[in-house]
């Protein structure tokens, strides 16, 4: 695909009911288990060319039909390529972390849990290394929470084996996919769509040969979407490749459309500065920037997706991140983002944190909101950056938090900002005022300088020593006078050098902070 063009899928509910409705069971019965079949077959070392005749045939389907379901299924196979290396890189982080855990403990009890538990985990990373070296993959279709269910029947709702049998046979068979190609007419063979005198549209899906026996075609009337519909009727215009997908629920059958839409001229730059996004479990952080790295503007957007089911964070993340988007196009400058591993920053939060950190990590649907930003920001021509997020939070809280009157995460989204322009990221001269994230502060010796490393040295070897540091300050602060912990709470809003190219005018400074605020409002 073009580096200018993107990947867009919208979704219409279709009114299908009698022959229609059962027509459409029996083909996504028909392609679903050829598909397991070509699985099948391709997990012997079989190539899928010198299979498409025969599949023709035995199964009396048409290439176009035999073409879907082999990109169809080639996608699944690399996605869980991808997903075992993924998991085996998850597992040695979990095992590092587990490793290190363990020489520290001194119940016995603890010691035994976690041994269980590292062997359990060196266990399933060697499969899954020898998996990887087999080049061997595994799919389940159906889901494999379904299948496991079966182990479990009044827990998970059942009766009996026979009804977990039927809602899996239905899992199984419940959808199909139909591949679009812009040398087709209305951009797929195997199903057209021409536009009502209402604007609505009519598909016309063409069935397999084994299911023509009531006609060749099945049409579809009145499909509208609600989102994207104008962008597929300009696809339809154009003659572009339309892919369908059909899936059916408890309610009907779904219709998907996925189409390649070419990118609106960008209206953002970074000559004027950058807004920093730092992504939380709770909310967005966001701090504008001039192009020196200097901040302009700070904002909170609150973002708990805990006990939401799938629907509605996704809704929640949609809103929240058509915001900063919005904020981005208004001001004409480039959103940056960290380019966060987050699997791996679950893994290691796991050994450290809380139940209540845990579930807030479990429910922070952290790809989600990155791929919104992008999807938005493509379509409104504002541009997302990643950066790598490296220290960012320690930098922050170091170096700008008490100085523009930042909290921690809008100071490491001001870090993300300025990491993409190229700013200086040197260790302050001074360490005496580290915010504690409360309203007080700590101190640090500053690090010797060593100008054969780099920066991130520095950092790293204060990263380590802060949290022992702020521990033994919060044990502190819990056995002093309310007196003293009063004293701790008055901090100045701005203190410290002046950074290059910043005005020597503090109050300035801050008025200008304040009444660049309201843009964000």
């Amino acid at each position: 695909m073009p580096f200018d063009q993107q990947t867009f899928t919208y979704q219409a509910r279709a009114q299908i009911d009698g022959l229609g409705y059962q027509l459409m069971i029996q083909m996504a019965q028909l392609l679903s288990s050829t598909e397991r079949h070509l699985f099948r077959d391709l997990s012997t070392g079989k190539e899928a060319s010198a299979l498409k005749s025969e599949y023709l045939q035995k199964y009396q389907i048409t290439a176009r039909h035999f073409n879907a379901i082999r990109v169809q299924l080639e996608g699944k196979i690399a996605s869980a390529k991808e997903r075992q290396a993924a998991l085996a890189s998850h597992l040695e982080e979990k095992i590092a972390l587990l490793t290190k855990r363990l020489s520290k403990l001194t119940d016995p009890h603890k010691i035994h849990q976690k041994k269980r538990l590292l062997s359990r985990l060196t266990e399933r990373l060697q499969k899954v290394q020898a998996d990887i070296k087999a080049k061997k993959i595994s799919l389940c279709f159906g889901s494999k929470r379904l299948y496991n269910q079966q182990f479990h029947l009044e827990e998970n709702g059942f009766g009996s084996h026979e009804e977990w049998q039927e809602l899996w046979q239905f899992a199984r068979n419940d959808s199909f996919f139909l591949l679009g190609s812009k040398d087709e007419s209305q951009g797929n063979q195997s199903c057209s769509a021409t536009v009502d005198g209402n604007g609505a549209l009519t598909l016309r899906i063409r069935l397999p040969n084994a299911l023509t026996q009531h006609g060749k075609y099945l049409l579809i009337p009145n499909i509208r979407f609600a989102y994207g519909h104008d962008h597929i009727l300009k696809a339809l215009e154009e003659g572009s490749a339309i892919s369908y997908r059909f899936k059916c629920d408890e309610k009907g059958w779904r219709v998907f459309a996925s189409l390649s839409l070419s990118r609106p001229p960008v209206t953002t730059s970074t000559g004027q500065g950058v807004i920093g996004v730092d992504i939380n479990a709770d909310h967005l952080a966001i701090a504008e920037s001039d192009r020196f790295g200097n901040p302009l503007a700070k904002k909170s957007i609150p973002l708990n997706t805990y006990g939401k089911d799938h629907h509605q964070a996704k809704a929640l993340i949609g809103d929240v991140c058509a915001s900063v988007v919005a904020l981005a196009k208004k001001a004409g400058k480039t959103l940056v983002i960290e380019n966060l591993d987050f699997a791996k920053k679950k893994a290691a939060l796991k050994e450290k944190s809380g139940p209540k950190q845990s579930r807030m990590l479990s429910s922070l649907a952290y790809n989600s909101i990155k791929t919104h930003l992008k999807a938005k920001g493509y379509r409104e021509g504002v541009e997302v950056k990643e950066v790598n997020p490296a220290f960012t939070s320690l930098i922050g809280r170091v170096k700008f938090a008490r100085r523009y009157g930042l909290s921690i995460h809008q100071a490491a989204a001001l870090c993300i900002g300025r990491r993409f322009l190229g700013a200086s990221e040197r260790v302050p001269r001074s360490l005496e005022k580290i915010p504690d994230g409360k309203g007080g502060h700590v101190a640090l010796p500053v690090p010797v300088r060593n100008r054969g490393k780099h920066v991130w040295s520095s950092w790293r070897t204060l990263h380590q020593k802060l949290p022992t540091v702020l521990a033994a300050h919060f044990r502190t602060k819990r056995s002093s006078s309310a007196k003293s912990t009063c004293e701790t709470k008055t901090i100045p809003k701005f203190i410290g050098e002046i950074p290059v190219r910043e005005s020597v005018d503090t109050t300035a400074r801050s008025a200008s902070l304040d009444r660049s605020a309201l843009v964000f409002a």
